[in-house]
């Protein structure tokens, strides 16, 4: 017999895949038992609800954008390092468009602030931190307000999914951010 929290793992990675192929709506407690082989009933030992199962979708998501995050984070210089995070954000939305939308907003029960979103937002709060000095806060936001913009452009194809646009949009961040350390240093 499987360990329940085997199966709660494993009926995330199912939710996950029938979320990248048939979207939020794909996503049905009663469409994941058939995709695992459980009992309808199943799924709801481990999610009360949908809003409960995309939730923990969601959750999932933020951890494979922190692990993105962090290997892009090993470039040599911070500003090459914050440049990275953000190419590797924008690839991340541009992979995972049925994800990227649900982890940010697509889930009523996934509404929360920035400071909140784990270990991703403090990879790049680090980051900016590096290259800020003082209160990174405003500098952090900022960041992520350009990439996340460019990520959700781009998938409403309001601007082409370029990677050199996200690379020279970030290099200017970067910059900007460094220079205000520079000034008020």
């Amino acid at each position: 017999m499987e360990p329940a929290d085997g199966l709660r793992a494993r009926l995330i990675d199912a939710a996950t895949a029938l979320l990248d192929a048939q979207g939020e709506g794909g996503v049905t407690l009663r469409a994941l038992a058939k995709a695992t082989g459980v009992s309808a009933m199943a799924p709801y030992r481990h999610f009360p609800d949908k809003a409960a199962l995309l939730g923990a979708v969601a959750e999932a998501g933020f951890a494979e954008l922190a692990a993105v995050l962090a290997t892009a984070d090993r470039a040599e210089s911070p500003k090459a390092a914050l440049v990275a995070q953000g190419l590797a954000y924008f690839g991340f939305a541009q992979s995972h468009p049925a994800m990227f939308r649900l982890m940010f907003g697509g889930n009523p029960g996934c509404t929360v602030a920035p400071k909140e979103y784990g270990e991703a937002f403090a990879i790049l709060s680090r980051r900016v931190a590096s290259l800020a000095g003082g209160d990174p806060g405003p500098a952090t936001l900022a960041a992520w307000g350009v990439v996340h913009g460019l990520s959700t452009l781009a998938l409403d194809g309001k601007v082409p999914a370029e990677d050199g646009v996200v690379a020279a949009a970030m290099a200017l961040v970067a910059d900007g951010v460094a220079g205000a350390q520079t000034r008020s240093g």
